[in-house]
């Protein structure tokens, strides 16, 4: 691999990492709100600081997957692992904190995912990357950040599944097992479904 690559991947990487501290910060704003909806809002703050600073998140990267070289499916993977890196780090660096009590309501969400079936965790997937990418997209094209916080406090209170919150979540309440990790594999899918649709359609030809 020539260095340039190696860069590029890296920074690419480290630019995910951060982005999972980012939906971590989110996710610990959510845990610490008695009024959830006020929490689903402030959970924005995550998502707005990915997209004002360019950061990578992988929800808000796959919608464009089908606009994209094979060779894309590397860098969604390489940010998925640096996700999940950022949120393991935010999850552990709380936990060090006065406020490490929110691993017990984050175990409660995480029981929850646990006890679904994959069909319904794809299912809510779907539906949360359709909002990712319509917050995503329309912040590029408005450059208005409401968007972002309808898009998000939308899923979040409807319940929808977004793997990179989840992976928080997991960390957070130190919950990781298997099946823990094959549930956050079938969100992730459904994120990726559910954001390409758009896009997809799209490309179909006007007749």
């Amino acid at each position: 691999m020539k260095n340039g690559s190696i860069y590029k991947y890296a920074r690419m990487f480290a630019l995910a990492v951060l982005a999972g501290i980012a939906i971590g910060i989110g996710g610990i704003v959510y845990l610490t709100m008695e009024n959830k909806t006020a929490g689903a809002l402030l959970f924005t703050v995550g998502l707005y600081t990915i997209c004002t600073h360019g950061l990578n998140l992988f929800t808000g990267k796959a919608g464009y997957l089908v606009l994209q070289p094979a060779s894309y499916l590397v860098d969604l993977l390489l940010i998925w692992c640096g996700n999940l890196a950022g949120t393991a780090l935010a999850a552990a660096a709380v936990r060090q904190t006065r406020i490490a009590v929110i691993s017990y309501a984050a175990e409660a969400i995480c029981q929850a995912k646990l006890a679904d079936s994959f069909l319904s965790l794809f299912i809510l997937g779907m539906f949360c990357g359709f909002l990712m990418y319509i917050s995503v997209e329309g912040y590029k094209i408005t450059q208005n950040p409401l968007i972002l916080f309808l898009g998000v406090a939308a899923f979040i209170l409807c319940g929808f599944e977004h793997c990179i919150a989840d992976m928080f979540y997991f960390s957070a309440a130190r919950v990781w097992s298997v099946q823990a990790f094959l549930r956050v594999l079938v969100i992730s899918c459904g994120n990726v479904a559910g954001s390409v649709l758009i896009p997809l359609f799209k490309k179909i030809p006007q007749g």
